[in-house]
C-alpha cells in the first residue's frame, strides 16, 4: 500500500518510483515469478506503486490547482476487437483455437515492445519549457516513469512482466495451445511498412518532438488496450470456452490493473506540457497546446482508421482454413460474419487544430 508519507510530494527518486512495497505472496505465472503480488487480503497488488501512484496523484492535483485541465481521450475512438468476444466464444465452441490463440499471442508480443519507451531519449526539458519543471510528472520521465513502464511491459531480470502474464493466462484457458510459427513474422512485417512520418512541428527541438509524439503514440494504444483487456476478461472467464477461467481471467484483471499507471502518468505529463509554452529552435515560442493537441490528432486518425483492419489482417488471413476443423466450416464462417461489430470512426478526435473547419 502507497506510504502516507507519499502522499501530496510531488518530488521523488528514481528508486522511490521503482518501489513496490512488500507482497504476501508473489505472482506465478506458467512457473514464473512476475511482477506483483498478494496482500494479506489476497487481493492483487501492482507492481512498483508504493510511491508512484501517490506521485501521480500529487501531479494531477498540482496540474489543476495551477489551472491545468487532464487531456481526456474518448472512448467512442477505440474500434472494437476483432474478433469480437461472441465471435471468439463461437470459434472456440466448434473447436477453431488458432485465429483465437493468434490473437492472444499477438497481444503478448506487442506487450513485449513496450520496453521500448525506456530507450526514448529526453533532452533538457529544462531548456526547451519557458515554465518550471520541477516537481512535475515531466521531470521524472528519466527518473523512474519511464523504467517502470518498462519493466512492467516486459518483465525485469528474472521476473516476467505482462509478456509473460498474457501467455499464461491463454496457457491457462486453452490448455499450452500450440502456438502459430509465423505469428512474429507477420507482425514484424506489418509494423516495418511504411516511413516515418514527417515532423509536424519544425520549429521545435527534434528530440522533443519525438519523445511527445512517442508518449502520445503510446498513450493511445493504452487507452484502447483497455477494449483488449474487457474482451480477454469476458473470453477466457467463460467456463464453456476456458479450461481455467479464474486463472485466465484473473491474469487479465491483474494486467488491467497494472495498465493504470502507464495511462495516468502519460496524460499527466502530456498534460502537463500541453498547459506550458515551448521554446522553439530559433528563439520563438509556441503553446504547449497546439503541439500536444496536433500530436494527438494525427496519431488518433491515424489508428482509428488502421488499428481495425490491421487486427482483421492478422486474423483474417487463415480464418477459413482454422475453420476447416470445424463439422460445417462454411456455416461457421457465415454465423461468424454475422456476430461481426458494427463500427464507424467518429468524425473528430477531440484534438483538432483550433483553425481546423
Amino acid at each position: 500500500m502507497p506510504t502516507a508519507e507519499s502522499e501530496g510530494r510531488t518530488t521523488f527518486t528514481p528508486e522511490e518510483l521503482l518501489a513496490s512495497g512488500d507482497y504476501r505472496e508473489p505472482l506465478i505465472a506458467n512457473g514464473v515469478r512476475c511482477h506483483g503480488g498478494f496482500d494479506d487480503e489476497g487481493r492483487y497488488r501492482s507492481p512498483r506503486t508504493l510511491h508512484r501512484s501517490p506521485a501521480i496523484r500529487a501531479w494531477q492535483s498540482q496540474l489543476a490547482s495551477e489551472g491545468g485541465e487532464l487531456l481526456e481521450i474518448a472512448p467512442e475512438l477505440m474500434p472494437p476487437q476483432y474478433p469480437n468476444v461472441e465471435q471468439a466464444k463461437l470459434l472456440l465452441r466448434n473447436g477453431v483455437r488458432e485465429p483465437v490463440v493468434r490473437a492472444l499471442t499477438i497481444i503478448s508480443i506487442v506487450e513485449g515492445f513496450g520496453a521500448m519507451i525506456r530507450d526514448v531519449r529526453v533532452p533538457d526539458l529544462a531548456s526547451l519549457f519557458v515554465e518550471p519543471l520541477e516537481g512535475t510528472a515531466l521531470a521524472h520521465l528519466r527518473r523512474g516513469l519511464f523504467e517502470a513502464h518498462a519493466r512492467d511491459e516486459s518483465g525485469y531480470r528474472d521476473e516476467g512482466g505482462h509478456k509473460q502474464m498474457w501467455e499464461a493466462a491463454r496457457d491457462a484457458a486453452l490448455e499450452n495451445p500450440k502456438i502459430p510459427g509465423d505469428v512474429l513474422m507477420r507482425l514484424m512485417g506489418r509494423r516495418g511498412r511504411g516511413s516515418r512520418p514527417e515532423a509536424a512541428f519544425p520549429q521545435i527541438d527534434p528530440d522533443l518532438e519525438r519523445m511527445l509524439g512517442f508518449m502520445s503514440n503510446v498513450l493511445v494504444v493504452e487507452v484502447f488496450a483497455e477494449g483488449t483487456f474487457q474482451w480477454g476478461i469476458d473470453v477466457l472467464s467463460d467456463p464453456e470456452v476456458s479450461a481455467e477461467p479464474e486463472v485466465a481471467g484473473g491474469m487479465v484483471r491483474n494486467i488491467q490493473s497494472d495498465e493504470k499507471p502507464h495511462v495516468e502518468y502519460l496524460r499527466t505529463a502530456l498534460s502537463e506540457a500541453r498547459a506550458r509554452t515551448i521554446r522553439t529552435v530559433d528563439g520563438r515560442e509556441i503553446a504547449g497546446r497546439e503541439v500536444v493537441d496536433g500530436l494527438l490528432h494525427r496519431i488518433l486518425k491515424q489508428m482509428t482508421r488502421t488499428r481495425r483492419s490491421d487486427q482483421r489482417e492478422d486474423i483474417r488471413e487463415g480464418l477459413v482454413q482454422a475453420m476447416q476443423v470445424a463439422s460445417n466450416p462454411k456455416r461457421l464462417l457465415e454465423e461468424f460474419d454475422a456476430l461481426d461489430s458494427d463500427w464507424t470512426p467518429p468524425g473528430q478526435t477531440g484534438f483538432e487544430p483550433a483553425d481546423a473547419a
